[in-house]
């Protein structure tokens, strides 16, 4: 930072120039388009839909609203347009609104830059401080947003028609920089309506003074598409003022939901333990968000969050944890048994078509069920599977659940031969014990919900059998 310039003289002399706050994000965007890197790092599954959109608003120079359910990663795309503005920007120092030094708006700044010229101190902000966010809520008010009359600057001496006098609110304060409002829809109509003079008309009255900002912001709102179309809170000309209007999506397949569970849930780390996450588990995990968004029984108009399958990976794995400590063991991997974790962390994130609680259960059993199910037969075909039911023609008795230790399912796979061939399918050829001990349980599960084998089941404690 010491190698830049400290005063309005020295910017002048680097041949630093001063652009717009869109025409920067642009220029930005360009390099990374070049270069083959995406707009917006972290974000999964919106390659092919979302971010191709938003490369062409910010190239078009349009102010964008994301519509989408709940976690859809709206918040996480919008706070991730940082990193397309430069890393430093110079500003007047001691400028609450970012003055540019070359155009300078506010009275404080134009008055320094006229007594000091060239010499006028120059202060490097970096790109966070050019972010400002707001949640809107009905209480939010115009001083919020806009500004309010500084009792406190009255009280040492300036008038109240002094714009001395007046406190930024957040959108002044993001001036050269980005706005963002979540959750647009909950914005009070006549807060919207002194939104959209500083936006379009440049335009402010605090407390009856009148002052000219030309705001340089680029701005950026997020809601739920349900309050967009059908309350119609969002007042006709602030609709207007967005050029580009994008929506997103909950992951399109389940491998990419899965990616994003390990990508966002808490690390689990238990000293002791050493856990693992077999496929086929986190694929079950990811299958209960895929079936429950299809589900006539869940609140389709509420949707149904990423959160539950980041939530849903944490608990399986928590369970597991448990398991193991009580168990004594050291090497851990989730299992059937485990999946009854899920019923908590699941219940809080859906909500339901009906308020029966009883109902309520039996609905993400099913969810489930269905999901191990589903997860089976794509990774396992029943054919293959001839062996392991004729095992159980001489009226054999597997106990299964989180009282069975991980070396009574290895040496399960070692009486049963018939086993090895599918727990290495779904393995991988992969032999740690308690991978190889899931595995044996998702083999049994998959059977039972297959109609080929019977269960017996007391809380978290199976007994598979033949049919009979």
């Amino acid at each position: 930072m010491s190698s830049r310039p400290a005063n309005l003289g020295q910017l002048k002399d680097s041949g630093w120039k001063s652009v717009p706050v869109k025409e920067e994000l642009r220029r930005n965007v360009v390099a990374r388009i070049r270069e083959g890197r995406p707009i917006v790092d972290g974000v999964l599954g919106y390659d092919d839909t979302v971010l191709p959109q938003l490369e062409t608003a910010l190239l078009a120079g349009h102010d964008v609203i994301f519509l989408g359910e709940r976690g859809q990663a709206k918040t996480r795309v919008i706070r991730s347009l940082v990193e397309l503005l430069d890393e430093w920007l110079p500003i007047v120092a001691g400028s609450e609104i970012l003055d540019d030094p070359f155009a300078p708006i506010s009275r404080y700044a134009r008055d320094l830059v006229a007594e000091h010229g060239d010499d006028t101190v120059i202060e490097w902000v970096h790109r966070s401080h050019r972010f400002g966010e707001k949640l809107a809520t009905p209480d939010t008010s115009i001083a919020d947003l806009i500004g309010e009359v500084d009792p406190i600057k009255v009280a040492e001496g300036r008038y109240l028609s002094d714009e001395l006098t007046l406190h930024y609110g957040l959108v002044p304060r993001t001036n050269r920089g980005i706005f963002a409002i979540n959750e647009l829809p909950d914005l009070a109509e006549r807060i919207q309506v002194g939104l959209l003079n500083v936006l379009e008309e440049r335009d402010v009255q605090v407390r009856g003074y009148k002052i000219r900002l030309p705001l340089d912001v680029f701005l950026v709102a997020s809601a739920n598409p349900e309050d967009y179309t059908n309350r119609g809170r969002i007042i006709t000309p602030l609709k207007d003022r967005f050029g580009s209007q994008i929506r997103t999506h909950y992951p399109l397949d389940a491998e990419t939901e899965t990616a994003i569970a390990i990508q966002e849930s808490t690390p689990l780390e238990v000293e002791g333990l050493r856990l693992q996450v077999p496929g086929f588990m986190a694929g079950v995990v990811s299958s209960i968000s895929q079936l429950a968004r299809q589900s006539p029984n869940i609140n389709q108009r509420s949707g149904v969050s990423v959160r539950m399958t980041v939530t849903n990976t944490e608990a399986l794995l928590a369970s597991a944890a448990r398991r193991a400590l009580r168990l004594g063991e050291a090497d851990v991997a989730p299992r059937i048994c485990d999946l009854d974790a899920l019923a908590a962390s699941t219940s809080g994130k859906v909500e339901l078509e009906s308020f029966d609680d009883e109902r309520g259960g039996e609905v993400l059993e099913h969810l489930v069920k269905a999901a191990v199910l589903s997860e089976f037969r794509e990774r396992l075909h029943l054919d293959e599977m001839r062996n392991v039911l004729e095992a159980f023609d001489d009226g054999s008795v597997i106990n299964a659940g989180d009282d069975v230790a991980v070396a009574d399912y290895v040496a399960l796979v070692e009486q049963v031969p018939a086993l090895r061939e599918p727990v290495t399918t779904l393995t991988g050829g992969d032999e740690s014990p308690a991978v190889v001990a899931s595995a044996v349980e998702f083999v049994l599960e998959g059977l039972h919900l297959s109609k080929r084998l019977n269960k017996d089941a007391a809380g978290a404690r199976a007994a598979y059998r033949a049919r009979r």
